[in-house]
């Protein structure tokens, strides 16, 4: 448990965010998802898909993609091993932190608060129907959250980046 709370303590310290100019450059390659599959639950400020797999199977299909993106994965925690490490049970319970300074640094320019939100991360989780869903902070949101003023290309790049990789998780 120590180690695993380290491990994400040291990818939250990390001051990187998503890279935009793979997925910019090639935004043919990403499948389109039905909008009924996604929904922005403005409250909590996350965008929420349905994925066609698994958590395992999404997880690792995301991790290769960013990977493939040329951003780094910092960290994958898996809360339910966690879990049962503890003797407790979960249902299948995913983050990977990943990013790139290339897309994080423009915008901690822009306010430096919004470095707490970075690395990005990205949820991919079971519910109770035995449905899988991959959700992530919506830009937007942390746009207000900070109060950033003055980086709309920056918040619009990464809102596209994100949610092209997270597209090409969940497709089948």
């Amino acid at each position: 448990m120590i180690k695993t709370v380290s491990i994400a303590a040291l990818a939250l310290a990390m001051s990187s965010c998503a890279s935009v100019e793979n997925i910019l450059n090639a935004p043919d390659k990403m499948p389109s998802t039905p909008e009924t599959m996604t929904a922005i639950n403005a409250e909590k400020g996350l965008v929420t898909m349905q994925s066609n797999h698994s958590v395992q199977d999404t997880a690792d299909k995301l991790a290769a993609i960013i990977e493939s993106k040329g951003m780094k994965v910092f960290a994958r925690v898996d809360h339910q091993k966690n879990a049962q490490g503890a003797n407790l049970t979960l249902r299948p319970t995913q983050v990977i932190m990943f990013g790139n300074p290339k897309a994080g640094t423009p915008l901690m320019n822009c306010e430096q608060s919004v470095a707490i939100d970075l690395p990005q991360k990205i949820l991919i989780s079971e519910d109770a129907d035995k449905k899988v869903w991959l959700s992530y902070n919506n830009p937007e949101y942390l746009k207000d959250r900070h109060n950033i003023k003055g980086c709309d290309t920056e918040i619009a790049n990464i809102a596209k980046a994100l949610d092209g990789v997270s597209k090409a998780a969940i497709a089948k």
